[in-house]
């Protein structure tokens, strides 16, 4: 809002001098000369023909003359060879507060005309999930709840890998222990899965015979694998939906591949129709390589030389379906980075037989999560750790952190636990990798989820059973005037989170604002102020300052605790 306020004015002022600009004006990265600045001057004297400085100083002098400049600014210079330096006003910075105070979305603009589905989580049936899985569910939800907080619809889909090699190999396993459907547990999947894996890389028999059954259940010949597969996948999604809820992470759908199969069909003829299918050493393939591409671009494998479908052709079919039940505008996939080629040729076989636009289709991807050596994440003994013990480890460190944490509440203690999961990880770019410091980020001290929760609770303390009235015109002190800017950048860090899809930018504001509040707290003594008026006005800062850290933590998934 401020930004668009600035950048009015400035329009305006080029509009009378006769220029015309599409530059904005942007938030200073000297906030020691300066609040904001406009910096297109250097565009307007390369379109004019003119001397940076001779329009730099003609439009801050007729920013000058402006009859209500005293309401929106302290200062306005031409500093050489080409920037206007831009002071807002006490005024400018307290009506701004007022609206967004006023608003339940901090009057940032709303949006509800496109639809956005999301597919994130894509859990392996029949597999416990793994510190692997954290990244892809964390992120995607948290994309989700950004879209939402910014007005547009959402619809999000887990697509579990539900009718894959594996099912085959547990079904194997369960065949050859003589169990029927009900002796099916979790702990028996768990154990079972990596044994008849491990079998498969070892007997070339055992691992032909497993894939006969997969395919048997997935062209739907066999009753008992039918009947097995249901009890797998029952078992399973009871345990991924405990985990989820424990996460905080949501889906709207609980499809899967198995759901895709009914549309194969439909995708095989489409392709066929657009002479799209080509055959290639026995395999059925689709050519997406562009005479633009600086690497080559494999084609998309629709099937293989036995005629089975590949896990590009049920992806083509789940967006077929997608697209005909829902319509979305956006269709985003969160996963792992190294399924970029995939999606890439997906993606291209989709737009290329006009299924849906490939601008439409996103793959918002993530690094992985590594540990203190800077190689993925392991146990003790080099295997990869399952996220339950992840999920035990973090609650075991936070416990041991301090006595006191022992006799804190579950609930409270779970709070934190996903506190330090989630912010551990959405502070970080989400295409990087990262390194996972559990005794760093279990600590109260520094960019960590912990700090974060600990200063809403101390400001909420302050704030408690206090009335406020309306802000005035007067801002008291340094303190005082960084915390209010820092108010001001909340609707540029949330739209830049949603343009790019980074819930990183919103961790990264909300640490900033917590370490501007912070100092704002330790600097003016609130409960002690004797002058009524500037305390109120403390107060209604500090609630605006706690409403949006709440706020910016439902979008980091991030529950608050009742003490920490």
């Amino acid at each position: 809002m401020i930004i668009e306020i600035l950048s009015d004015i400035v329009k305006s002022a080029l509009k009378e001098l006769n220029y015309d600009c599409g530059s904005k004006v942007v938030k200073s990265n000297r906030p020691d000369l300066c609040d904001y600045q406009f910096d297109g001057v250097f565009k307007l004297a390369s379109i004019y023909h003119k001397n940076p400085v001779e329009i730099g100083e003609e439009l801050v002098s007729k920013i000058n003359e402006l009859d209500n400049f005293e309401d929106k600014f302290k200062e306005v210079t031409f500093v050489k060879p080409g920037f206007v330096n831009i002071k807002i006003s006490d005024k400018l910075i307290n009506e701004v507060l007022t609206k967004m105070n006023e608003n339940p979305k901090f009057n940032i603009e709303q949006k509800n005309d496109e639809l956005f589905f999301l597919d994130y989580g894509g859990y392996n049936i029949a597999k416990p999930l793994h510190i692997g899985h954290l990244r892809p569910s964390i992120v995607g939800e948290s994309i989700k709840r950004l879209i939402e907080f910014k007005g547009y619809k959402t619809i999000s889909d887990v697509h579990l890998g539900d009718f894959g090699l594996q099912m085959g190999q547990v079904i194997y396993g369960i065949k050859r222990d003589g169990l029927s459907a009900s002796d099916i547990t979790i702990d028996y999947l768990n154990k079972i899965y990596p044994e008849i894996s491990g079998l498969c890389k070892e007997n070339e028999e055992i691992k032909e015979e497993c894939g006969k059954i997969t395919k048997d259940l997935q062209d739907g010949i066999n009753e008992e694998y039918t009947a097995y597969w249901k009890k797998i996948m029952e078992v399973s999604i009871d345990d991924v939906k405990e985990l989820c809820d424990y996460l905080g992470i949501t889906f709207d759908m609980w499809c899967g591949e198995s759901d895709a199969y009914k549309y194969l069909d439909k995708a095989e003829s489409l392709f066929n129709e657009k002479g799209l299918l080509k055959q290639s050493e026995g395999a059925t393939i689709i050519e997406v390589g562009r005479e633009t591409d600086k690497k080559e671009i494999p084609p998309v494998i629709f099937k293989n030389s036995k005629g089975a479908y590949l896990y590009p052709s049920t992806d083509i079919a789940t967006i077929i379906e997608r697209v005909e039940k829902y319509n979305p505008d956006h269709i985003i996939y969160v996963t792992d980075f190294r399924q970029a080629l995939h999606f890439e040729q997906v993606f291209r076989a989709c737009d290329k037989a006009g299924i849906i636009n490939y601008d439409s289709l996103e793959h918002n991807y993530n690094g992985t999560i590594n540990g203190n050596d800077g190689k993925p994440y392991k146990t003790r003994q080099g295997g990869t750790p399952k996220l339950r013990d992840l999920i035990s480890n973090v609650k075991e460190t936070f416990i041991s952190k301090k006595e006191e944490n022992k006799d804190m509440k579950s609930e409270d203690i779970d709070k934190i636990v996903n506190a330090i999961i989630k912010f551990a990880d959405l502070q970080n770019n989400r295409e990087k990798d990262y390194i996972f410091d559990i005794d760093k980020f279990s600590d109260v001290v520094g960019k960590t989820g912990p700090y974060i929760l600990y200063t809403y609770l101390r400001i909420n303390k302050i704030i408690e059973n206090k009335e406020t009235t309306t802000l005035n015109d007067i801002i008291y002190n340094d303190y005082d005037r960084n915390l209010r800017l820092k108010l001001l950048e909340l609707e540029s860090s949330v739209n830049e989170a949603f343009k790019y899809r980074m819930p990183s930018y919103v961790a990264d504001y909300l640490y900033d604002l917590c370490v501007t509040v912070n100092s704002f707290y330790q600097n003016n003594h609130i409960n002690n102020e004797q002058d009524i008026e500037k305390q109120q006005n403390y107060i209604y800062i500090l609630k605006l300052t706690n409403r949006i850290i709440k706020e910016m933590l439902n979008i980091l998934i991030i529950d608050i605790p009742s003490v920490m």
